[in-house]
């Protein structure tokens, strides 16, 4: 046995003593999962202790296990003789700055560590402090996790003094904390620092003039690649600075209120940009203009293989515009449009598009209006369509007519591996006739039908597909409608099934008999 997970099971201090004395003789655990257990500092000691003899672990989770100051403590100065562990998890516990100087100074001398998650634990200025005077020496450490804590200016300040002279950090994560103008220090820091590859800083204070001087320091950074800004206020006049330095620099962008004037400046930066390949923007104010400027550097752009516009308010005359661009782009893999009052209009304009795109794999649709219409333009370019193996339909006000035409397109198509279906209302004349493509089809491995008013009628057409079907692995039926005999009937195929791994059946009626029957 070398991984243990022993995750939120109710073990106190007594069950950690027990498990470091194990650790001070075992020679075989690599892994070690004890989050979400209240172990306290007196098991954090304890486990610190059997840390300073141990030779084999060399990942440890104390992810909320009630660690405060002391454990901590312990626990650094373990780390100043071990030589083998390489990932700490501390995250959601109380260590506070005493806690993180404590590891810090230990960072200042351990051989090994490579990992340390501090999310959560009321780290502030000082904390942050200590950990940039570790890493100006450390020459091991290349992800560091400060996320939610209350590092402000002055700690994002010592960290981007840090970052001028380490050389070996790769990652550092500073989102939800509460950073400001005098975080601009980390985007002099981008101009200096050659190994840092992501860097987060959404849900700080980041303004316009902040993302400006960061878009500066990617002009001249050549290797950054994920920068996440999600949630800050940006505006158009950040996302157009970033749009100029994505015209040479490839970074990812995420959650900002840039709207379509934004949108347009980086749809200029894609026509020109050669090495991004992922550009996320979710949650922002872009309607259809936005979205039709997207297209057109779609139509020219060959380096983009994902695209996220997921709750923004591009609605039917935004899809045109995508629906054509697909139809000459031949790298775009992933298209997220969720929740973006996408009808039956923009839905027929998808559809047309998938019957001649031959590069699109994943399509999310969630949350938007297409109805029964809608997926029966998507069922009829799904039956020639050879390259989409994912499709989210979830919410969509889709009925028994939408899924029947779903299921008749299903009969024949051997791409579609994965079908989102969940919070419509297909019932149970939907799902018989779902169960009926699935006698025959031989690629779908993912079903979700939660929350389609099925009862048991459709529960039992399912259980006659399940006896034949040696495809589906995966299958959904949660916040359904079905009792004791639906559930009895899928407990009957599962004897004979044998490829389904997950059934999911929670918040149904099954009852005692048809708990006890699966």
């Amino acid at each position: 046995l070398s991984t243990l997970n022993l995750g939120s099971n109710n073990i106190k201090f007594n069950g950690a003593q027990a498990l470091a004395e194990t650790l001070k003789i075992n020679e075989i655990l690599t892994t070690l999962d004890l989050e979400f257990n209240s172990i306290g500092d007196v098991g954090g000691q304890a486990l610190a202790e059997a840390l300073k003899t141990n030779v084999t672990l060399t990942t440890l989770n104390l992810a909320g296990t009630s660690i405060g100051s002391k454990g901590a403590q312990s626990l650094a100065e373990a780390l100043k003789t071990n030589t083998i562990l390489t990932t700490l998890e501390l995250q959601r516990n109380l260590i506070g700055d005493n806690g993180a100087q404590a590891l810090a100074d230990a960072l200042k001398t351990n051989p090994t560590l490579t990992n340390l998650n501090f999310w959560a634990n009321l780290i502030g200025d000082n904390g942050a402090q200590a950990l940039a005077d570790a890493i100006k020496m450390n020459t091991i450490l290349i992800t560091l996790d400060l996320r939610g804590n209350l590092v402000t200016d002055n700690g994002a300040l010592a960290l981007a003094e840090a970052l001028q002279l380490n050389s070996t950090l790769t990652t550092l994560k500073l989102q939800r904390n509460l950073i400001c103008y005098k975080g601009l220090a980390l985007s002099e820091a981008l101009k200096i620092n050659s190994t840092l590859t992501t860097m987060t800083l959404g849900h700080n204070g980041i303004s316009s003039d902040g993302c400006q001087a960061l878009a500066e320091a990617l002009r001249f950074n050549l290797t950054l690649t994920t920068l996440d800004l999600r949630d800050s206020s940006i505006g158009d006049h950040g996302a157009l600075a970033l749009s100029e330095a994505l015209k040479t620099n490839s970074t990812l962008i995420t959650y900002n209120s840039i709207g379509d004037n934004g949108g347009q400046a980086l749809a200029e930066a894609l026509k020109i940009n050669s090495t991004l390949t992922t550009l996320d923007l979710a949650g922002n104010l872009i309607g259809p203009t936005g979205a039709q400027l997207v297209a057109e550097a779609l139509k020219t752009n060959w380096t983009l293989v994902s695209l996220d516009l997921q709750n923004n308010l591009i609605c039917d005359n935004g899809v045109l515009a995508l629906s054509e661009a697909l139809k000459t782009n031949s790298t775009l893999a992933t298209l997220d449009l969720l929740g973006n009052s996408i009808e039956e209009v923009g839905a027929l304009s998808l559809a047309e598009s998938l019957k001649t795109n031959s590069a699109l794999t994943t399509l999310d649709l969630q949350n938007n209006l297409i109805g029964d219409s809608g997926v029966q333009a998507l069922a009829e370019a799904l039956k020639t369509n050879s390259t989409l193996t994912t499709l989210y339909l979830q919410s969509n006000s889709i009925r028994s007519n939408g899924a029947q035409s779903l299921a008749e397109t299903l009969k024949m198509n051997s791409t579609l591996t994965t079908l989102h279906f969940w919070n419509n209302s297909i019932g149970d004349g939907g799902t018989q006739a779902m169960a009926q493509s699935l006698k025959i089809n031989s690629t779908l491995t993912t079903l979700i039908l939660a929350g389609n008013l099925i009862r048991d009628n459709g529960a039992q057409a399912l259980s006659e597909a399940l006896k034949t079907n040696s495809a589906l692995m995966t299958l959904y039926l949660q916040n359904n409608s079905i009792r004791s005999n639906g559930a009895q009937s899928l407990a009957k195929a599962l004897m004979i099934n044998s490829t389904l791994i997950t059934l999911d059946v929670q918040n149904n009626s099954i009852g005692d008999a048809g708990a006890q029957a699966l």
